[in-house]
């Protein structure tokens, strides 16, 4: 048996795919409407390219169906180069939500900054439950004579999908980098 979500995604993927074959969608994964809520623990951070598995650092949007797979067609595709825009969604995430500097490398200041961040992404899936699953493991590194402590944290990130297709992926996966932007924001 076919779980609504599921049908609602292959369907609308099938929509896409059926309206105009020579028009390709692209979504973008987005920094979230955010304001200065946390307090400012990072000060000037370096945020190292995101570390995404091949199926998200892919320029097609996958998905899990029910039988384990994770499927994707060439008429719906990302924005940009997943890797680089999750990287730079991440760092306007956590510089909105903490007040820190975050900038994505190379560091562009004179002035070098205090921390490095480093985030790799061990599962960034829409799954055929209907939720993305964003999970990994991040660490936070003085950078330089700057004196400090390391932090590692793993993360299980989960997001509801809103509905079938790769526009509500698109909007949950931004949903779950804004989470993960404020947890590291946190240090949590």
């Amino acid at each position: 048996m076919i779980r609504p979500f599921l049908l609602s995604l292959i369907c609308g993927l099938a929509l896409t795919a059926c309206s105009d074959p020579a028009a390709t969608a692209r979504y973008a994964i987005a920094p979230q409407p955010a304001a200065k809520t946390l307090p400012n623990r990072l000060g000037q951070a370096e945020l190292r390219e995101v570390s995404l598995p091949q199926y998200a650092a892919g320029q097609e949007i996958s998905y899990q169906t029910e039988d384990g797979a994770l499927r994707s067609t060439p008429d719906n595709i990302w924005a940009d180069d997943p890797p680089r825009a999750v990287t730079l969604a991440l760092a306007r995430q956590i510089s909105a939500v903490s007040g820190a500097t975050v900038i994505a490398e190379p560091w562009p200041l004179s002035e070098g900054p205090q921390r490095r961040i480093e985030v790799r992404v061990e599962q960034f899936l829409a799954r055929a439950d209907g939720v993305v699953q964003l999970t990994g493991v991040y660490f936070v590194t003085p950078a330089g004579i700057t004196n400090g402590r390391d932090v590692m944290r793993s993360f299980d990130v989960t997001v509801p999908v809103a509905e079938g297709g790769p526009a509500a992926i698109a909007q949950a996966q931004s949903a779950a980098v804004a989470e993960l932007a404020r947890r590291i924001a946190q240090l949590d």
